[in-house]
C-alpha cells in the first residue's frame, strides 16, 4: 500500500466528511453536557472528526440531520438486524404502551412464554430468563456457572466480544499468559484473577487452561465477531464441547452477533449443545431485550438448591428486565419480521456482497480476505483470513479503514464504524448489495492508483 498516496486520499475523504455534514459537526461542536459529547461514549467510534446525527430511519435507509440518506450496512452494530423499525415491531410497541397501556409493571405477560418457547424452537435450551442487554445475560449466565460448579473462573477466547463483563476483558498476551485487554477501564481487580483465556482454534492451550480444574464455564462466540470475522476450523467446536465436558466445565454460546448465521444462530446452524446461551440486540427489533437460556438439566440443578435465592438476589437486568414492552417487540420481531424466510433472504445477499469485494480486492492482486456468517459479511487487511483473535486484532490497519469508511459514506453508504463488517436485513436489496459493489470498488481503484 502507498502509503502517501493513501494519506492523501483519507485527507480528501475527510475534508469531504466535513464540507457535507455542517450541521452534526454543529450539534457535536454544541454536545458540552455529555461525556465525550455523545450520549455514549462508544458513538465516539467513528471514522471522521465528528459522528453524523441521525435524522429519521427505516427498513435498511437511516437518514442524517444533514439530510443525507444511507444504505445502512451497519445496522445498529446488529441492534438493529430486523432492518429500522419494522412494522410489525412498531404496530406491537404501539398496542403495549399507547392502547393496552404500561411499558413495565412488575408483573409478567403472556408474551414472554411466546418468546420463551420460540428460543427453545430455534436454539435449543428449554429454560429462558430476560435482560434488557446481552451484557446483563452473560453476567447472570456466569454467575449461574459459578454457583452450579462451585469454581472461580471463567475462559474466554482473546479478543472475544461479550459486552462489558468484567470476566471477558482478558486476552493472550505475548509472552502467551493471560493480560488485561488494552484499554480497560476501571477494573475491579486484576482480571487474570477471575478468568482464563485462550486462543480461538487453539484446542491445544484450551485444554492446558480447563486442566487447572477451576474454570466453571467457557464463554465464548462460536465465530468471533467484533475483532473481525473468524471463522472456526473444522473440528475445533466440537472439541471445545468435549473438553468441556470432559474437565467438568459448563459451555455458555453467546449468539449476540453470531445471530447472524441463521434464525437459531450457530447453535442451531452447526448442531452446538452449549450448557447455556445468551443472546440480545437483535431479538428486540430495536427495542433493548437480552436473554439467557439453560438447558432443562441445568435449570432442574439450580432450581433445587435451597441456599440460592434466585428471586432476590437473582435479578438479572433489574426492574426493567423482562418488562412488557420487551417482550411485545421481542415476539413481534421473533414471529414476523426475522423469521427463516427473512435469514434465506439476508443470506442470499450477503453471500452476493461477499462476492462483489472478493471480486474487487482480487482484481487488484490486494493481500486481503473476506469472511461471512450468514448474513454478516466482513473484509479484512490480511490473507489468508486470521484463525485467532490476537492475529485478526494485528491485521487491523486504521487509516486504511477509515479511508473506506468516509469514500462509502461520503457516498451514501455506511458500513459498522470500529470494523469493516456489513449486516443484511430483511429490507435489504440486491441494489443496495450492487451500489457498494461498485462503489467499494471505485475506493480500491484509487487506492491501487
Amino acid at each position: 500500500m502507498d502509503r502517501t498516496r493513501l494519506h492523501a486520499l483519507l485527507a480528501r475523504e475527510s475534508a469531504e466528511a466535513e464540507r457535507r455534514n455542517p450541521r452534526s459537526r454543529a450539534a457535536y461542536a454544541d454536545a458540552g453536557h455529555l461525556f465525550g459529547r455523545v450520549p455514549m461514549t462508544w458513538m465516539n467510534k467513528t471514522a471522521g472528526a465528528f459522528p453524523r446525527y441521525l435524522a429519521t430511519a427505516r427498513g435498511a435507509r437511516v437518514t442524517d440531520v444533514d439530510g443525507h440518506t444511507y444504505i445502512d450496512f451497519c445496522l445498529g452494530d446488529t441492534g438493529a438486524m430486523a432492518g429500522h423499525s419494522p412494522a410489525a415491531v412498531t404496530e406491537a410497541v404501539h398496542r403495549r404502551f399507547a392502547e393496552l397501556g404500561g411499558a413495565t409493571a412488575m408483573l409478567p405477560t403472556e408474551d414472554a412464554e411466546w418468546v420463551g418457547a420460540e428460543l427453545t424452537r430455534r436454539f435449543g435450551p428449554a429454560r429462558w430468563s430476560f435482560s434488557l442487554t446481552a451484557t446483563d445475560a452473560n453476567r447472570w449466565a456466569i454467575r449461574l456457572a459459578r454457583a452450579v460448579t462451585g469454581r472461580p473462573k471463567i475462559l474466554v477466547n482473546s479478543y472475544s466480544y461479550h459486552g462489558s463483563v468484567d470476566e471477558s476483558l482478558i486476552v493472550v498476551g505475548p509472552d502467551g499468559k493471560g493480560a488485561p485487554r488494552p484499554g480497560n477501564v476501571g477494573a475491579p481487580c486484576d482480571v487474570t484473577l477471575t478468568s482464563r483465556v485462550a486462543e480461538f482454534n487453539d484446542l491445544d492451550q484450551l485444554e492446558r487452561e480447563l486442566a487447572h480444574g477451576d474454570v466453571a464455564a467457557v464463554l465464548m462466540e462460536p465465530a468471533l465477531t467484533n475483532i473481525g470475522i473468524v471463522l472456526p476450523e473444522p473440528g475445533y467446536l466440537e472439541g471445545v464441547r468435549a473438553l468441556t465436558r470432559q474437565y467438568g466445565t459448563l459451555l455458555i454460546n453467546d449468539e449476540t452477533h453470531t445471530f447472524s448465521a441463521g434464525p437459531g444462530g450457530c447453535t442451531a446452524a452447526w448442531g452446538l449443545e452449549p450448557d447455556l446461551l445468551t443472546i440480545g440486540k437483535a431479538i428486540g427489533g430495536g427495542i433493548p431485550a437480552g436473554a439467557y437460556g439453560l438447558s432443562a438439566d441445568l435449570a432442574e440443578r439450580l432450581l433445587a438448591r435451597d441456599d440460592l435465592d434466585l428471586v432476590d438476589m437473582g435479578g438479572v437486568g433489574g426492574t426493567l428486565a423482562g418488562n412488557a414492552l420487551s417482550m411485545a417487540a421481542t415476539r413481534a420481531t421473533l414471529e414476523h419480521v426475522l423469521t427463516d424466510e427473512a435469514f434465506e433472504h439476508m443470506a442470499r445477499l450477503s453471500a452476493r456482497f461477499e462476492s462483489g469485494v472478493r471480486a474487487a480486492v482480487e482484481a487488484h492482486g490486494l493481500p486481503w480476505s473476506v469472511s461471512r456468517l450468514g448474513a454478516r459479511t466482513e473484509y479484512r487487511f490480511a490473507s489468508p483470513a486470521p484463525r485467532t483473535g490476537t492475529a485478526s486484532e494485528a491485521a487491523a490497519d486504521p487509516e486504511l479503514e477509515d479511508f473506506l469508511h468516509l469514500y462509502l459514506a461520503n457516498r451514501g453508504i455506511l458500513l459498522t464504524p470500529f470494523h469493516n463488517m456489513a449486516l443484511m436485513c430483511p429490507d435489504t436489496t440486491e441494489q443496495d448489495v450492487d451500489t457498494h459493489t461498485a462503489v467499494f470498488g471505485a475506493a480500491v481503484l484509487e487506492l491501487a492508483g
